[in-house]
């Protein structure tokens, strides 16, 4: 061997000793020493639990973290009780309702909006209403000029006039058949022109339907034997004025979308769920809405279709959710989270969501108990109305702290810190 190589060795001796010797320094203190007795999986950490204590009263730190090793409790004085002003409530059964989370995005209601447009090329002579305007059903929107309304209103009164003509020939023959001195050809021929001036009449009559004229605006129209190339579209409902691409003189067809109304006193909201949370979900369960506008204001609404097609690429379902919004605060367009109460629901273990301290994944609570504050690892579910299911750690009548926890966490951090010689 070598004498550098001996060298190397020798260094290598001497650290071990080194921390062999370190190990068992008596600055370290008894308690120190006694640390494995703590780790979860020493056989030995029974010897470590105090007379009358169970495995309910141990510290977190004997079993989720290092930090909370060496205390697991906090004894304030009397001067510290005042100062920290702490508060606390009770760990209650209440009823609780195990729900599902979703994203989504508020829309118009299908039969709570209406698009108004015109099948046949025009010019806008006059607008009655602007964006944002609320207007009753068979309000006048907007006013508009087009050859194609000229050429059928001419069309209705020349089949009108030739019907007329027709029927007032046809009473004549039958006049004269029935007197004898008629032919009984003249009579024919006379009601197969009636029949067909009245065809006439009721194609010239469908045109002007379809072209936008109620069974009112054509007995006005046969009245007054006015031509002109005008119609007045109306609100086919009731709502607000939404979109407006309305503008004088402007010339649209059966593309342009002139108006949109929209009511937006009932609106919907759209989600997506994951294929393994069909089977929970079903018509008539009670939904709320949340939006970022609104902070803390739930919407509720419930649930009216779950859909059929699922999306091959995201293996989502839609659901939607029908919500009342007399307010008008939800606006068409908002994205949304959606919490579904699922069905069934019963007394859970509960406890104010405000009393649990986060710690990594773990969640944490002081407990009150006989002057002193204890720190509990809790196992949580549902939240729900500002409290959280407790499925472990706790019991009905454990009183916890709300208010002044994260005083009680520093001060225990702080007597670990002094427990462990590391004080300044």
């Amino acid at each position: 061997m070598t004498r550098k190589s001996l060298v190397i060795l020798g260094i290598a001796v001497f650290g071990m000793i080194a921390a062999v010797g370190c190990a068992r320094s008596p600055e370290s203190g008894p308690e120190v020493a006694d640390l494995s007795k703590m780790d979860p999986e020493s056989p030995g950490r029974s010897d470590r639990v105090p007379p009358g204590r169970g495995e309910r009263d141990r510290g977190p730190g004997r079993r989720f973290g290092p930090a909370w090793a060496l205390s697991d409790r906090v004894i304030l004085t009397e001067e510290e009780k005042e100062f920290l002003e702490l508060t606390t409530a009770p760990v209650v059964l209440r009823p609780m309702r195990d729900t599902l989370e979703a994203m989504g995005k508020v829309l118009a209601h299908p039969m709570g909006k209406a698009i108004v447009n015109y099948a046949f090329p025009a010019r806008i002579s006059d607008i009655h209403v602007r964006v944002g305007d609320w207007v009753r059903a068979g309000r006048p929107l907007v006013s508009l000029q087009s050859e194609e309304v000229g050429t059928a209103k001419s069309a209705f009164y020349k089949a009108e006039a030739d019907f007329e003509l027709a029927q007032s020939s046809h009473e004549r023959e039958k006049r004269l058949f029935d007197r004898g001195v008629g032919a009984q050809k003249n009579l024919m021929v006379a009601e197969a022109e009636l029949k067909s001036a009245r065809a006439e009449l009721n194609a010239a009559e469908k045109k002007l339907h379809v072209l936008g004229f109620t069974q009112e605006q054509v007995r006005v129209i046969a009245e007054t034997h006015q031509i002109s190339p005008s119609i007045t579209l109306h609100a086919p409902l009731a709502g607000r004025v939404a979109i407006s691409n309305a503008i004088l003189g402007a010339m649209v067809d059966q593309t342009t979308e002139i108006l949109v109304l929209i009511n937006p006193d009932v609106l919907c909201v759209d989600a997506e769920i994951f294929e393994k949370d069909i089977a929970r979900v079903r018509q008539g369960q009670i939904v709320r809405v949340s939006v970022p506008a609104y902070p803390g204001e739930v919407f509720e609404g419930n649930l009216c279709h779950v859909g059929d097609i699922m999306n091959e690429e995201t293996r989502t379902v839609t659901i939607r959710t029908e919500v009342a919004n007399p307010e008008h605060k939800l606006k068409p367009g908002m994205f949304a989270s959606v919490r579904i109460q699922l069905n069934g629901d019963g007394q859970v273990l509960a406890v104010p969501a405000e009393a649990v301290l986060e710690e990594g994944d773990a969640r944490v609570v002081f407990v009150k108990r006989e002057g002193e504050f204890v720190p509990r690892l809790i196992r949580t579910g549902i939240k729900e109305d500002g409290f959280l299911e407790v499925l472990e750690g706790l019991e009905p009548g454990d009183v916890v702290v709300t208010r002044g926890h994260f005083q009680l966490k520093s001060k225990l951090l702080d007597d670990v810190l002094k427990s462990s010689g590391h004080t300044h």
